[in-house]
């Protein structure tokens, strides 16, 4: 945190001999404009609900119900992959990363509280999860975003990018599989209560209906916090106090976001976004390079702005000019942008995912990062179907 309010700082100080005049008063007002933009601010709401959600899940022993079924149900070998595959089916419903994470790194935890398994390793899985759905649902902003500034339907985007992501998928299911736990660590399971699990029905039946996450994520804690003052587990008014304290280990982060907003804001005025998409564009000679240059400009600019939608939306026509130019479907485009931009969203330990994630286990997001196979294994995927020029889809003709 204190990285980044010193970069904000000195941001602010700086002047650019390109850019327009201004002030340092409008400098500071063009920094508070940035971190109060809609797609950061509706991040800090779903982190105060994700603080909250955790809270009441723990309290009212949802969490506990939920690893004790898994922990009993399934062997051993089973018990890592089923936690990536629930992130990838609950991702796609959800259409969000950051509610995906909010909801199971709760479970996760338990899991390796339970297994003996690290706590980077079962967030790594859980971000691993939640970046599938983000780049391939249906209702994922990054799947709009990227079929719109490629003028292409989302249905024609996902047959060509489930195919570059397919075997990221399948090694991460069969790596997971193979990991090695200790079935004598293994917890026996404990009492599992079928009425706890309404909180997580809850919130994966409401997504897949296609509600907003936030009013589902407000249900389910609010369910969970009726479920604990029926059983016991916290009177009324101490139900508010656990909500409290699961939102208070989520205010770092909060803070974080409105302070990269500003940042990114300070960055684009400075000209800093428009030198890279600038430089990254030149030279650019044969289709692969053209394919490898989109990649690596929606890549750093996702890195840059930590938003892999704002990343999509800033490089998506300037990729579509080189598409064009180089003869590359649309649907490879779209494909492309969206599956690096999650994928470097999900390895970025400053976004939003990999600190909701540290947050809610209590460790640094960087021990994280060398745990989210999937998000690796997308970058090399995506890298090598570009290089074999694969899938090979024709450009459509315009009529």
């Amino acid at each position: 945190m204190i990285g980044i309010f010193l970069a904000s700082a000195i941001a602010l100080f700086v002047k650019s001999p390109c850019a327009e005049k201004m002030s340092f008063e409008e400098r500071v007002n063009m920094f508070c404009r940035g971190g109060g933009e809609q797609t950061l601010i509706l991040m800090v709401i779903i982190y105060m609900l994700a603080g909250a959600f955790y809270g009441v899940a723990g309290g009212m022993h949802a969490t506990d119900t939920v690893t004790n079924i898994g922990i009993s149900i399934l062997p051993a070998n089973m018990i890592l992959p089923g936690l990536f595959i629930i992130g990838c089916i609950l991702s796609f419903s959800m259409g969000t990363s950051m509610g995906t994470v909010s909801a199971l790194m709760p479970i996760a935890i338990n899991i390796a509280d339970k297994t003996g398994v690290s706590l980077a390793l079962v967030s790594g899985i859980v971000v691993g999860g939640a970046m599938f759905g983000d780049n391939l649902s249906f209702i994922s902003d990054t799947t709009i975003a990227a079929a719109t500034t490629q003028n292409i339907g989302m249905k024609e985007k996902f047959k060509a990018n489930i195919l570059m992501v397919l075997p990221a998928v399948i090694i991460t299911i069969v790596v997971l599989a193979l990991y090695p736990i200790d079935a004598a660590k293994i917890a026996t399971g404990g009492d599992i209560n079928i009425v706890n699990l309404i909180p997580y029905v809850l919130i994966i039946a409401l997504s897949i209906a296609g509600v907003h996450v936030i009013p589902a994520m407000t249900i389910s804690v609010l369910s969970g916090m009726v479920i604990g003052v029926i059983h016991g587990d916290f009177s009324a008014v101490e139900s508010f106090t656990v909500v409290h304290e699961g939102m208070k280990g989520m205010q770092d982060m909060a803070v974080i976001a409105v302070f990269v907003g500003g940042l990114v804001a300070i960055m684009k005025y400075l000209g800093g976004i428009d030198w890279l998409l600038a430089k990254l564009s030149k030279g650019t000679k044969t289709k692969r390079g053209a394919e490898l240059s989109i990649a690596a400009l929606v890549s750093l600019v996702d890195v840059a702005t930590t938003n892999n939608t704002i990343s999509i939306i800033a490089v998506g026509p300037i990729a579509k000019d080189i598409s064009e130019e180089f003869d590359i479907a649309p649907q490879r485009t779209a494909s492309i942008l969206d599956l690096f931009s999650s994928a470097f969203n999900g390895l970025t330990p400053y976004a939003g995912q990999l600190l909701t994630a540290g947050a809610l286990a209590g460790i640094a997001p960087v021990t994280i990062m060398p745990y989210v196979w999937y998000s690796i294994l997308m970058i090399i995927s995506g890298v090598i179907f570009i290089l074999l020029g694969c899938p090979n889809i024709k450009k459509k003709k315009e009529k």
